[in-house]
């Protein structure tokens, strides 16, 4: 009997909390895209002295920070609506170009426009040291470690530096790949991640992205993939994807756990 009584506490518990998780995705949803949440522009420069193009979505100073990157052919345009969604999460958004990739949301990105005019490498490896010069303007303005955000690509690069870098305190990864040939086996880097770790991928996908998901050590890790559906990177996200709500439901579920950690 008293098990019982428990598991029934717990099976309550369980449905109240996707309850709420349910509330909290269909007030996001019913939210216009930006409601009112204006962005600003920021710039900081790489390794390479090339000045790195962001956008700053600063909702309160005290919120923890989410540093987001883009797909490949992309640019920070690729947050326009999903930046303003996680403001609403209580986080601070800075949405970054990177030198690969184009144009999204009918903005261009400007840090590859820079690099490839200055005759600068603009691949994906390439890339990585504008993560890193992200990363830690971010960690100087918050303080405190931040949670990186990374779509293909740069959920990639994502999980490589958040094995390596101090200044990140967790990792949401949408549809990380093996995507760079012999210049990175991103499967093997991923047994090093112990961070919170949240992976996501199309259903499509989920036969590329196992390895990976399988391979982090982290015992705070939710890998999500939906029987049918979904897309690719934070098009995951996108407003009629199939599966668009659950994915907001696992992403924000794990957003609220590592926000109870700062």
């Amino acid at each position: 009997m008293h098990f019982a009584r428990v598991g029934t506490r717990i099976l309550i518990c369980s449905m109240i909390r996707a309850a709420l998780l349910s509330i909290c995705v269909l007030f996001l949803f019913g939210a216009t895209d930006v409601d009112g949440q204006t962005s600003r522009r920021v710039k900081f420069p790489s390794k390479d002295g090339v000045t790195i193009t962001a956008d700053m979505y600063e909702a309160d100073p005290s919120y923890p920070w989410v540093v987001l990157f883009h797909m490949a052919q992309s640019s920070r345009g690729e947050f326009q609506r999903i930046a303003p969604k996680l403001n609403k999460l209580e986080v601070n958004c800075i949405a970054v170009d990177l030198r690969s990739g184009k144009e999204n949301n009918f903005i261009v990105n400007e840090t590859y426009v820079l690099a490839k005019n200055t005759g600068l490498g603009t691949s994906y490896m390439d890339a990585e040291m504008d993560m890193k010069a992200a990363i830690e303007k971010a960690y100087l303005i918050a303080r405190k470690p931040v949670i990186v955000f990374g779509s293909s690509y740069s959920a990639s690069l994502a999980i490589k530096l958040a094995t390596e870098m101090p200044q990140v305190k967790a990792v949401i990864a949408f549809s990380p790949g093996e995507y760079f040939g012999k210049d990175l086996d991103v499967a093997a880097t991923a047994s090093g991640l112990t961070k919170p770790t949240f992976i996501a991928c199309g259903s499509d996908e989920k036969k590329y992205t196992d390895d990976i998901a399988n391979s982090v050590k982290s015992s705070k890790k939710i890998y999500f993939a939906p029987p049918k559906g979904g897309a690719h990177g934070s098009k995951c996200l996108d407003k009629g994807t199939e599966g668009e709500t659950e994915y907001w439901i696992q992403m924000i579920n794990f957003i609220q756990t590592v926000k109870k950690e700062y």
